[in-house]
């Protein structure tokens, strides 16, 4: 198995002091990549710091619904600023969105629409977090005229919500949420899409597989859930693997897997 975790948040203190361990056992598990995403303008220096000590580590630059009362214009400018200037290791926009169950909507939809207008200008993906607000983010997504390419991040909803964002040019993001027996209707969403849709991810350390604890969520515990998604899907690992391996390849842009054979 090879595979990429597609979304990480492995700069942040969970972390810390643990990464080159946590990167190795992850590199024997068969990971090829991560992906960082930074959610607000403090921590981008961070993330991109976290991302330059290690080959297989890469990043994306946004601001998160949860962090907007701590930006103004200046930064989104700042933001379009770099994202302009290709920086290497950066491969997408994000983390950015909405979340009807933390904060408020309205204010967070001028936020969202302006990154995905820099994601258009730019060419880069985006990595949309929607809690509680997918119809929301597709209405955007049509309203700006987005053809590029997405992921919806940790997605939990239903297969006609899945479709519909399918069909703007999203990735479904599949995580840890899949192994809870509770979760059935995004278990049975995910069993119905197409496999060139899905992009598997960790959301580290939050968003943890059944029989890890809260909080400990680790890039070594994506082979568990491609285990769980194949199971879903009634295929093998050695089928799937390969095809989400093309799938995240394809969302960031990258000719064939990122680094080892």
């Amino acid at each position: 198995m090879r595979f990429v975790d597609a979304h990480c948040h492995f700069d942040f203190p969970r972390f810390d002091g643990l990464r080159s361990d946590e990167l190795a056992s992850a590199r024997h598990a068969g990971m090829v990549a991560l992906v960082i995403p930074g959610v607000r303008h403090a921590d981008w220096s961070r993330v991109r710091e976290v991302a330059r000590s290690f080959p297989d580590v890469f990043y994306c630059l946004g601001i998160h619904p949860w962090y907007i009362d701590e930006h103004n214009d200046r930064d989104l400018d700042e933001l379009a600023r770099m994202l302009e200037q290709r920086p290497e290791r950066c491969v997408g926009i994000g983390e950015c969105g909405l979340d009807r169950l933390k904060g408020n909507v309205p204010q967070q939809l001028p936020w969202f629409e302006a990154q995905v207008d820099i994601a258009a200008k730019c060419d880069y993906p985006l990595i949309i977090h929607s809690v509680k607000t997918h119809d929301d983010v597709c209405s955007v997504l049509r309203r700006r005229g987005w053809n590029g390419r997405a992921l919806l991040h940790g997605f939990s909803g239903s297969y006609e919500q899945a479709r519909k964002l399918v069909d703007l040019g999203c990735y479904i993001g599949v995580g840890g949420v899949i192994s809870h027996s509770r979760a059935r209707k995004t278990r049975e969403a995910i069993s119905r899409l197409p496999d060139d849709v899905l992009v598997v991810e960790t959301d580290a350390p939050d968003m943890a597989p059944e029989g890890v604890q809260k909080g400990r969520n680790s890039p070594v515990f994506l082979p568990g859930i491609i285990e769980v998604l194949a199971e879903l899907r009634g295929t093998s690992v050695e089928k799937l693997s390969p095809v989400l391996l093309e799938n995240v390849c394809r969302l960031y842009g990258w000719k064939s897997s990122p680094l080892r054979a």
